[in-house]
């Protein structure tokens, strides 16, 4: 993942080891993107002044509920998969199996749905892990920044 230019965005925030850009318009968020530590940037309206209060909100406490307008993307499976994800309560993780077996679908679907989630944070794909433990990848990616983030984040949430 290459670090994205503040233009890409209207808002970023640092969180600890890494950054979050908020893509949204006046009325929904369109996406969320993982970055590596640069600069915050000031949100540009107030959908990302509000997006980027709840995200800080859940650094602070990762118990924060999120209440924000999400756009609706992906495909009906993706959705299933997130939808299920979104009902994995904080403290508490799931394996790619376990929730392929809730989907009647394979592992590698649900980890390739997981590594398309456009609000990683708000849809906790973080909260997915491999069998017996194992991090698994995030993001599609296997190594590197983003599974140092995985890691802060289920630390983080006591997992």
């Amino acid at each position: 993942m290459s670090v994205q230019t503040h233009a890409a965005y209207q808002g970023v925030f640092r969180a600890p080891g890494f950054s979050i850009g908020i893509r949204c318009d006046d009325m929904e968020v369109l996406a969320l993107a993982y970055l590596e530590p640069q600069a915050e940037q000031a949100p540009q309206n107030a959908l990302a002044a509000e997006t980027m209060r709840q995200l800080l909100a859940y650094i602070d406490d990762p118990e924060t509920p999120f209440g924000l307008p999400l756009r609706p993307s992906g495909t009906a499976f993706q959705r299933r998969v997130w939808a299920q994800i979104a009902t994995i309560p904080c403290h508490q993780t799931r394996s790619y199996g376990e929730l392929a077996a809730l989907l009647h679908n394979a592992p590698r679907a649900v980890g390739q749905a997981c590594g398309a989630n456009p609000f990683p944070l708000v849809v906790p794909c973080h909260r997915v892990i491999a069998a017996g433990g194992g991090l698994g990848g995030f993001a599609r990616q296997r190594g590197g920044f983003l599974i140092e983030v995985k890691r802060w984040l289920l630390t983080h949430e006591g997992c």
